[in-house]
């Protein structure tokens, strides 16, 4: 059972939730504190369960039929298994969550709501906002920006031009980094009748909406001075491992699965970078 917790979780994808509070949050609050231990544990981990638990219970028909899944892209959860991870989903979330209120605003409430709704109606019905086209990506990037956003809140910070633009930037690489993972599954989604960006829009039409989500999100990047603008740098590395399947055609958009395994070390390998950015910005306003 802890295993198939730990495979629902995604363990390779815990950073890209936990690093955005983080790293939020200490450059508004500039100190470590409970409420920084705390928030980045819970986006580390019962966060991320939630997440892809909830999504590998709800979408147990339509994974049986997809090669991706058992494994580091999601866990393949027999239905005894399914109750137990909505359980451990909700009961993991729970002490943090009550903990996060408490040393929260109204403000830091709201974005919280905001974000484990997203969670949740991804998923879950009667939402199921994953087989709402468009809709879906939008979701998706919201999981990954609502954490940063949740971190500024709950340190009290004020938004600004600049943090606008850092967070438009990160829901545009979000949303480009969903659809383009959409794009694999587009026949077996088909076959189970699973409505998605990429089943509507058809394999190479969203891999070029992908492409042109990670060109604004860099552009986005180049308004907000140095050393922000230098991030704008990182969306080549998505724009170089996506752009071979622009013209993929439905029936061979399986093919993509190669691209999105790139997006594995790109992603940490951009992290570092970003950490490196953050550090010189944190320096230079301190």
């Amino acid at each position: 059972m802890l295993r198939d917790l730990l495979t629902a979780s995604r363990p390779l994808s815990w950073i890209n939730t936990a690093y955005p509070f983080a790293a939020a949050y200490l450059l508004t609050a500039r100190e470590v504190d409970a409420a920084l231990i705390v928030g980045t544990i819970f986006f580390l981990i019962p966060y991320n369960l939630a997440m892809y638990g909830v999504n590998d219970v709800f979408d147990y028909a339509s994974d049986l039929a997809n090669p991706r899944k058992g494994g580091v892209e999601g866990a393949l959860l027999t239905p005894d298994r399914h109750r137990a991870v909505l359980w451990a989903s909700a009961l993991s979330c729970l002490p943090f969550v009550v903990l996060l209120v408490v040393w929260g605003s109204p403000v830091s409430w709201a974005v919280l709501a905001v974000s484990l709704f997203a969670v949740v109606a991804y998923s879950a019905p009667p939402f199921r906002f994953k087989e709402i086209p468009v809709l879906d990506s939008v979701t998706s990037s919201v999981h990954f920006v609502s954490p940063a956003a949740y971190g500024v809140a709950l340190a009290g910070g004020a938004p600004d031009a600049g943090l606008l633009a850092v967070l438009g930037a990160f829901f545009l690489w979000g949303l480009a980094s969903h659809a383009f993972g959409a794009v694999q599954d587009v026949v077996p989604d088909r076959e189970a009748g699973i409505a998605s960006i990429a089943t509507v829009l058809g394999a190479a039409r969203t891999v070029r909406l992908a492409l042109a989500a990670w060109t604004a999100a860099g552009l986005l990047m180049l308004t907000t001075g140095s050393p922000g603008a230098w991030a704008a740098l990182l969306a080549v590395p998505y724009l170089c491992a996506a752009a071979p399947y622009a013209r993929v055609a439905d029936e061979d958009s399986a093919r993509a699965n190669r691209g999105w395994r790139h997006f594995l070390w790109i992603n940490y390998a951009c992290g570092f970078v970003v950490t490196m950015l953050l550090i010189v910005f944190a320096i230079s306003t301190a």
